[in-house]
This record gives structure tokens, sequence and C-alpha cells, in this order.
């Protein structure tokens, strides 16, 4: 079980990286927890996707390729969210710096 947990959050944190470096942007989620966070939302997200077109039976998670997909959706997102101004990016204020 703490193998298992151990592995998600190994491989959410590839998947957000990979992710991240695929779609560079000024207001990407940065840092170790929101990177983790990403990958592993993204493979919830495309495990869900996968189930509910057929793609992944009900007692298949999504690999890595669609840890990745569901990471860049993810990260499509936030990006348009940031741009209208619905969330605050919190890496703003670290631009604003002198």
């Amino acid at each position: 079980m703490v193998a298992t947990i151990i592995w998600i959050i190994v491989v959410g944190f590839v998947a957000g990286i990979v992710a991240r470096l695929l779609a560079p942007g000024p207001n990407n989620p940065s840092g170790f927890v929101l990177t983790t966070v990403l990958g592993v939302a993204g493979a919830f997200l495309a495990t869900w996707l996968g189930q509910l077109i057929g793609w992944y039976r009900p007692d298949q998670g999504a690999r890595f390729i669609g840890a990745i997909v569901g990471s860049l959706i993810i990260l499509f997102i936030w990006n348009r969210l940031v741009a209208h101004r619905i969330i605050h990016d919190p890496g703003a204020d670290e631009r604003r710096l002198p």
C-alpha cells in the first residue's frame, strides 16, 4: 500500500515535470508539491476520461503517457483561468520583485 502511494507520487511528479516542459509559460504552477499535484491530478483526469469513453476498464488506470496528457489538459485550463484573472497566479508575486 505504501509502495503504491510512493509510486503514484513519483509518476505524478515526473508527469508534471514533462507536462510543464511541453507547455512552458509564465503562469505555470511551480515547486515540488504543485508539480506533483499537477501530475497526479492529470493521471486521475486521464483515468476518468479514459474510463468514460471506454479506453480503460473500471479496474484500469491511466499510464504515464495518459498522466502527461491529463496534466497538459489541467495546465491548459490553469493558464486560461489565470489569463482571464479568475484565479490568482501564485508566481506573479515572485516575478514582480526587483
